[in-house]
């Protein structure tokens, strides 16, 4: 059964003391396997926070760097993994405002193009991609947000400029990146629908939106039963594939389509004909160009202030992991086989 989960943090910034050596999580070769071994802790240079980390998410997309087969987000090896991350600042290095040692900051910071990820205690981090974590959440769920909230926020705020009054639709409510633009949407004051399977549909309506089974509702049939065959003025597709086909049939005339997994070959005649438009997310970007990160802190920022207001909060795999089970927790994420974020301890 997915939760909302409740944790207290894993230690109190008083705990925390700096060390000269670090436990990480190291691939060695595409697909292989966790070695932990110990090596020398980073520093913080010019525009860098040293951060301890409590927590680290797994996303499907880490899995996909591990394995190797995410021709858009290579990570050399040997590789620390790991895109998503809570912890607390240690140090600050030169020229960085806003943050001071004790913090607690949340942030996607690396795992990707060579940058050092989150399966380690410390990490050297751009003070741009992170933000002070949300007083409500524990470290678990603040680890569980980045990707997440920031695949959703550039999707449905950036491109799209979610309204209120408009229906919107997302494709795969219930998915990591869904079930948080379900949220996103609705603080904004649109009116949401979300696609899943049945066994979703509980998650969806407690979220707020209105659940669609797509294995027994094809498109027209629900374009037809909650828009009077208007259509959706915004579709957000998390799914890709035939998934997006169809997102270019649901949304209404001059609509807007928005797709992070929009990488295949697809017939825009559907969209084209209603003088539609289509937007793709790439939220890795300032990661891998180191253009634009300071916009990923901005959206950090806002859906923090979004989850003080009582507007968001990320659903967590009740499950727990440390580093000696990380190839379980990435096998069960590879496998889609989650009950919500999947998040691994760190400390």
């Amino acid at each position: 059964m997915l939760y909302l989960a409740r944790q207290v943090a894993i230690a109190r910034p008083e705990e925390i003391t700096m060390s000269s050596s670090m436990r990480t999580a190291v691939v060695t070769v595409a697909n292989g396997p966790f070695d932990v071994v110990e090596c020398a802790c980073p520093t913080a240079a010019p525009g860098e926070l040293l951060v301890r980390i409590h927590a680290s998410g797994v996303n499907p997309l880490d899995t996909k760097i591990r394995a190797g087969s995410a021709a858009h987000a290579q990570h050399p090896c040997p590789a620390v993994l790991g895109l998503d991350m809570a912890g607390t600042v240690v140090a600050v290095g030169g020229g960085v405002v806003g943050f001071a040692v004790n913090d607690e900051v949340f942030g996607m910071i690396g795992g990707v193009g060579g940058l050092q990820g989150s399966l380690a205690q410390y990490a050297a981090v751009d003070a741009r991609l992170v933000a002070h974590k949300p007083a409500s959440l524990s470290m678990r769920e603040a680890a569980a947000l980045p990707l997440a909230v920031i695949t959703a926020w550039e999707g449905l705020v950036d491109r799209a400029h979610v309204a209120r009054g408009q229906r919107v639709l997302i494709q795969g409510g219930a998915g990591g990146v869904g079930h948080v633009a379900i949220q996103v949407a609705l603080a904004h004051g649109a009116e949401v629908y979300a696609t899943g399977s049945a066994r979703n549909e509980a998650v969806i309506r407690q979220l707020g939106a209105v659940p669609i089974d797509y294995r027994t509702e094809d498109v027209a049939d629900y374009v037809a039963r909650y828009t009077g065959n208007e259509g959706f003025d915004l579709v957000y597709d998390t799914v890709g594939g035939a998934t997006l086909d169809a997102s270019f049939i649901a949304a209404s005339r001059f609509g807007h389509v928005v797709s992070a997994l929009g990488w295949g070959t697809h017939l825009l005649a559907p969209l084209s004909f209603k003088g539609g438009t289509y937007s793709g997310v790439f939220s890795l970007l300032p990661l891998l160009t180191g253009t634009g990160r300071d916009h990923h802190g901005k959206i950090l920022r806002a859906a923090a202030a979004l989850v003080e207001a009582g507007k968001l909060m990320p659903i967590l795999d009740p499950r727990r992991f440390a580093f000696d089970t990380l190839a379980e927790a990435h096998d069960i994420v590879a496998g889609g086989r989650t009950r919500g974020k999947v998040v691994v301890d760190i400390d």
